[in-house]
């Protein structure tokens, strides 16, 4: 259980002017800083203030390359190659919150509400399950039916008691609104993985003025969901900005304000930082028009210094993306991808038209085997891991494995042995070819100790094993 660090714990705050005091100093630096910084960044102690300032205002295209180069050799000497794959399942736009840049929002007459029972959750899960998906990230709209949170809790039941042929969901991460101290430990016992919840925006001002009814216009509330998960002994967070609604450097800084608080009050920061772009939304002519569009070329140093500044945090990265930004992110630093999503609930057993009726518009829609035979064909290794979570290898222990570079001994087996999984269940001809070039690629790579143990599990899953970890 993660507790709190010796003496009294300061309340999260946001400091925007210690921000833009940074921005504004970074101005003053040459291409002789920026590369001791980008030298500093190997040494695998992560980047603060103004360091990540200095980074972001660099535009020469030669610096670019260093930092983009810089950021995969941190994501490879941590993580090896491994990318881990999971589908979120949408089971309700119920919602109270007026969120001008989100077609769920309560005003919004053109969507169809729709709150799943749970035999349609289950309907949903088993047909994730029969695509090869083992995690899901289970989100809903910041309102539930008449039954309450008592509805997320049999929700996650529900997706745990489900399967379908050899198929099963080993991990439900859980993104839904902030909870009351005694909700969060109700959330624990119902054994989720990682609590997801995203600021949407840093800045005060902004966040007021897009967040304009609800509970979420509370940004206290919001800001301080972690602190509260936490403190119920939930080890692993997620937490995130929606790049687009403000300045992206501003947001960037102030992200991992918030990550510093969480390191300095718990000992450990969040376990996963997501990246979402701003895209368009049904009945949302800010999601269409966003105030502060952040540029492919800005997406990229921006997940590039983000793997700098938290070497050890997952990097997630949804379907909201295109095929082409994702290929590019996932050499940057990106550790999690979606695949396969829908953002409506329903959306995958049937329902509605599937591409415009969600939270927002999807960048790419490609079937989870052809992600799959992508990714293992851009030299990564697709992995569909939950062993840290099972063995409680989570929060503080987590860290503990990963900072001495000892977590790719994990990392690496599992993910080959769960692709060797979804190999044998799941994958097309097509996928399988590509994906026994990959892992036999990936094994040659192998120092002989670790190629040995990870050979063996492949071995066992090649066998009829099943849900082989270590």
């Amino acid at each position: 259980m993660v507790s709190p660090t010796t003496g009294s714990r300061a309340a999260v705050r946001i400091d925007d002017d210690a921000a833009w005091k940074e921005l504004a100093s970074a101005g003053r630096t040459d291409a002789g800083e920026i590369r001791e910084l980008l030298g500093k960044a190997l040494e695998l102690k992560g980047l603060r203030g103004r360091d990540l300032a200095v980074l972001c205002g660099v535009t020469d295209e030669g610096l670019l390359e260093a930092l983009f180069e810089t950021a995969r050799r941190v994501k490879e000497t941590i993580y090896g190659s491994r990318i881990v794959l999971f589908a979120p399942l949408y089971v309700s736009n119920l919602c109270g919150n007026e969120c001008l840049y989100c077609a769920f929002r309560a005003r919004n007459l053109g969507i169809e509400r729709r709150t799943l029972t749970q035999e349609e959750i289950a309907r949903e899960v088993r047909w994730l399950e029969e695509q090869g998906h083992k995690r899901i990230l289970l989100v809903a709209g910041e309102a539930y039916p008449k039954d309450g949170f008592d509805y997320i809790l049999r929700s996650i039941e529900t997706v745990y008691a489900t399967s379908s042929g050899p198929g099963e969901i080993r991990r439900v991460n859980v993104n839904v609104a902030p909870l009351t101290p005694g909700e969060f430990q109700r959330l624990k016992d119902a054994k989720i993985g990682t609590y997801q919840l995203f600021q949407e925006t840093y800045h005060r001002e902004t966040y007021g003025k897009v967040h304009v009814a609800g509970k979420k216009a509370d940004f206290a509330w919001r800001l301080t969901a972690m602190d509260r998960a936490m403190e119920a002994g939930i080890d692993d967070v997620g937490i995130g900005a929606l790049f687009g609604l403000f300045d992206w450097r501003f947001e960037l800084l102030a992200l991992m304000q918030h990550v510093e608080h969480l390191e300095k009050a718990f000992g450990v920061g969040p376990h996963t930082i997501s990246v979402p772009r701003i895209e368009p939304a049904a009945g949302s002519a800010l999601a269409a028009h966003p105030t502060h569009p952040v540029s492919d070329l800005d997406f990229r140093k921006l997940v590039a210094i983000l793997r700098l500044a938290v070497p050890y945090t997952g990097l997630i990265l949804s379907t909201r993306e295109t095929a082409e930004v994702r290929r590019e992110a996932l050499a940057l630093g990106i550790s999690q991808i979606s695949a396969g999503s829908r953002t409506n609930p329903g959306g995958y057993d049937g329902g509605p038209d599937e591409r415009h009726a969600g939270q927002f518009s999807l960048g790419d829609h490609r079937p989870l085997d052809e992600v799959i035979r992508d990714v293992a064909s851009l030299g990564f290794v697709p992995s569909f891991c939950t062993a840290c979570y099972r063995l409680g290898r989570t929060g503080a222990d987590f860290m503990d494995v990963a900072k001495p570079g000892e977590i790719k001994e994990h990392c690496n087996p599992n993910a080959l042995a769960t692709f060797q999984e979804y190999l044998e269940d799941y994958g097309s001809e097509e996928t399988r070819r590509e994906g026994e070039a990959c892992i036999a690629r990936t094994l040659a790579g192998m120092e002989p100790p670790l190629r040995a143990r990870a050979g063996e599990m492949v071995g066992q899953v090649k066998s009829g094993r099943r849900d082989v970890f270590c």
